[in-house]
């Protein structure tokens, strides 16, 4: 199929390059015109050349609405060199132009700067340490950021990601941008508090605050912390907060000053000063803000063409409300997995993106072999919801993979049971059989003794509550099944295959599909950062083309579309 023109009045006029310029005369096809889609940092120039549309390279335009009058003014008044004649004479009607658009443009750069990054790139934290040290590491190196899964992990095990991060000589200088993450922890805030407390004396200054249904003191208290005036006047908040929220009344609070009720209770008990009390009240709790659409783990499954507008939206009417110096930029995460779906979001205003899923299956994340081949087996219906371990008596779920595991089927068959019944001695015999036989693979007693154990050295105090409460130790208990899951997929179990628990959202069933066929299908070939430029640049290829039919042109289906690229020639891509 042939690019056509429309016929629509001249846009602009084409110039063709002097003599001892090399460049050829325009081409005509549709391997021209990709070609010239997918240099990314050259503009596009369509021609009319008689009716039939070329691709030029290098020469000059001039846009107007009436190009030929114009060129004959200004040459007659010595404002172009040469003769008009030769002018027009050697120029073709413009019908198109698309400028360069580097992988660096995209994204909002104050977002970029304000993290010291190139790339507006986010590569989320997914619990249990899958967003490992190393692929946040990577991130860094790449010009993005990234933030380390600390969800789920003991302080011990934060606390030695950290050192891997932060340079040995000076831990308050970073060899590259990076956070943590902190996740709402409603049934353990005491947990919550001292992973506050561990970021504050490490120095680790970006958090991703995520699972958050209201705002707690610890989450306030880091925000806070530190917060000053410079010798300019304008307010310093040091310690940065990404909020990754999906409900509009959680975003509200988030884009709002701290609550009076917080603040005062962290000045009666000295956590923070008066002067810090003071200019809280004039930032928002979120420094930036993540809308999370249909995404992997905790989600409300929220439609991201939907969810990003509003939210931004409500970051308006706020920032003007409480006259903010900076308001909060606002990015997009969930479903972010194809050149088309980036682009989708930039092209809607989102001033960064953020992966997720498909970071999984890259090789520096930190879960087992066979999760990441199964995940590049996963297609996009093969997802589902399933209780929440660190939720689970509140019936908040989680996205996971269906496909390959029974981990989703035998958690809600927990939750059934928790529902259904006060006390673990409630069970039905037969029920009892199935569960201590296929999920626990012990007794419950034997099951219950493991529990113990570790809440003895977690949380002792939830060991005194079951006590009285035995429907809080069938809680406990069957919390424990959904805990381990996870654990055994991260570390490859190969006994519990059956039962993995893998955070995965459908972005990656459309990333699988996008990349079939290519390098990018096998696993081993996955690092993040080779991921992450190919949906910035197929990014900026999809824009280049979606500018050219908003002027009219009509592409083939094989033009404006991109597949993937080694790092090595994107590098060399960007560098010509």
């Amino acid at each position: 199929m042939q690019s056509s023109v429309k016929d629509k009045s001249v846009s602009g006029w084409w110039i063709r390059p002097e003599s001892g310029n090399r460049e050829p005369n325009p081409e005509s096809g549709d391997h021209a015109l990709k070609t010239a889609i997918d240099r990314i940092t050259h503009p596009i120039f369509l021609v009319d050349m008689d009716g039939q549309m070329g691709t030029a390279r290098g020469g000059s335009i001039l846009i107007s609405e009436d190009p030929t009058s114009d060129i004959r003014n200004l040459t007659s008044e010595g404002d172009v060199p040469g003769d008009g004649r030769r002018a027009m004479g050697d120029g073709c009607p413009l019908r198109a132009y698309v400028p360069p658009l580097h992988p660096e443009y995209l994204g909002d750069p104050v977002f970029k700067e304000n993290y010291g990054i190139r790339y507006a790139y986010v590569a989320g934290a997914m619990a249990n340490g899958i967003t490992s040290a190393e692929m946040v590491r990577e991130m860094g190196r790449a010009g993005m950021i990234g933030f380390f899964g600390a969800a789920g992990l003991s302080l011990d095990e934060i606390e030695r990601a950290i050192d891997h991060l932060q340079t040995e000589e000076d831990p308050t200088q970073e060899r590259f941008p990076f956070g943590a993450n902190l996740i709402h922890s409603p049934n353990d805030p005491e947990l919550e508090a001292a992973v506050v407390d561990l970021y504050l004396r490490r120095g680790v200054r970006r958090v991703s605050a995520s699972a958050y249904m209201d705002l707690t003191l610890p989450l306030v208290h880091f925000r806070i912390k530190g917060i000053h005036q410079d010798s300019q006047g304008q307010i310093v908040c040091p310690n940065k907060v990404i909020a990754k929220v999906s409900r509009i009344e959680v975003a509200r609070k988030f884009f709002s000053p701290p609550p009076e009720k917080l603040l005062t209770l962290l000045l009666q008990k000295g956590m923070i000063t008066s002067e810090e009390a003071d200019l809280a009240r004039f930032v928002p709790v979120a420094e930036d803000l993540t809308a999370e659409a249909d995404s992997g783990g905790h989600t409300d499954n929220r439609p991201a063409i939907s969810l990003l507008p509003t939210l931004m939206a409500l970051r308006d009417e706020l920032a003007e409300t409480h006259s903010y110096q900076r308001p909060p930029c606002v990015g997009l995460g969930g479903g972010i997995s194809t050149p088309e779906s980036a682009a989708a979001a930039f092209a809607m205003g989102a001033a960064y993106v953020l992966t997720g899923s498909v970071n999984q299956s890259c090789v520096e994340a930190g879960t087992s072999e066979t999760v990441r081949q199964m995940l590049a087996a996963a297609r996009q219906a093969d997802v589902i919801m399933a209780p929440a371990a660190d939720m689970f008596e509140l019936g908040v779920k989680v996205q996971v993979l269906k496909r390959g595991t029974m981990f989703p089927l035998r958690a809600a068959k927990l939750y059934d049971l928790y529902t259904q019944y006060e006390r673990l001695e409630d069970i039905p015999q037969g029920q009892r059989a199935i569960l201590e036989r296929d999920f626990f693979r012990c007794s419950f007693e034997e099951e219950w003794e493991q529990t113990r154990r570790f809440l003895a050295t977690q949380d002792p105090r939830q060991i005194a509550r079951s006590e009285t409460d035995l429907k809080h130790k069938m809680a406990l208990l069957f919390r424990s099944y959904l805990g381990q899951s996870s654990r055994w997929a991260t570390k490859g179990e190969p006994s519990r295959k059956i039962d993995y628990q893998i955070w995965c959202g459908p972005a990656l069933g459309a990333f699988n599909e996008w990349v079939k066929g290519t390098f990018l299908e096998k696993p081993e070939n996955r690092q993040t950062a080779t991921v992450a430029m190919n949906l910035l640049f197929g990014a900026a290829v999809v824009t280049r083309a979606n500018s050219l039919r908003t002027q009219g042109i009509s592409l083939p289906a094989s033009v404006g579309r991109f597949s993937p690229l080694t790092l090595s020639d994107i590098v060399d891509q960007l560098e010509t």
